[in-house]
């Protein structure tokens, strides 16, 4: 319950109007011969404008005012943070739909968006945000640091897919067809498992680092 109230908190008064422009950015897997991976980038940076607007708004002092415990001020911001990457991959995930309805070409530049796709934008998103949330709660002030580190495992996953793409030896996890899409589930069930497991320890570790922050 107080989680929901918290997070409706973030929605209201601390998301930064980007936030909401990135997740609806999840329709560029439908523009074609583009490199569908930075889709995953931008579900990176709505965060990090975030925490930067209310670093600046000075949100974090406010959020303690309120009758709640100092690590509900970081159970706010990994709602927020979480709410707005799995939106965003569902506005892509209806969009990929799209692409199959409307019999779209296939992406010669990287991966198409199917299941195995979605379940690497699980596991990169999660690692980007266990390094940022992490780091940033070390000080609960310095964003552009905890960004930059956290973007450059990020950028070596998402090379790494769009490149496994072109492997021949790797050629069904950039399949579309139905028996490719069955052999990608494995994929997108680790995705969502890792992304759960990564998070709920980011916030563990966050909490406990912030708890000792004086602010």
């Amino acid at each position: 319950m107080m989680i929901s109230k918290l997070l409706y908190k973030e929605l209201r008064l601390a998301a930064h109007p980007t936030m909401y422009i990135f997740t609806l950015l999840g329709a560029l897997v439908l523009v074609p011969a583009y490199p569908y991976g930075l889709v995953f980038m931008f579900g990176s940076l709505a965060p990090s404008i975030t925490f930067m607007y209310c670093r600046e708004t000075r949100d974090m002092y406010y959020t303690l005012l309120l009758p709640v415990p100092k690590r509900a001020v970081v159970a706010g911001k990994c709602a927020l943070t979480v709410s707005m990457q799995l939106a965003m991959l569902a506005v892509a995930a209806i969009f990929a739909l799209l692409r199959t309805v409307i019999g779209a070409d296939s992406n010669p530049v990287g991966i198409e968006p199917n299941v195995a796709y979605f379940g690497f934008g699980l596991m990169i998103l999660a690692v980007f945000d266990f390094v940022f949330l992490t780091q940033f709660y070390k000080t609960a002030y310095k964003v552009g640091r905890a960004f930059a580190l956290a973007m450059v495992p990020e950028i070596i996953l998402i090379l790494s897919m769009e490149t496994a793409s072109h492997i021949p030896a790797l050629s069904w996890i950039d399949g579309t067809s139905g028996s490719e899409l069955v052999m990608q589930l494995p994929i997108l069930a680790a995705g969502a498992i890792i992304y759960a497991a990564v998070v709920f320890a980011a916030y563990k570790i966050s909490a406990r680092r912030f708890e000792s922050v004086d602010v």
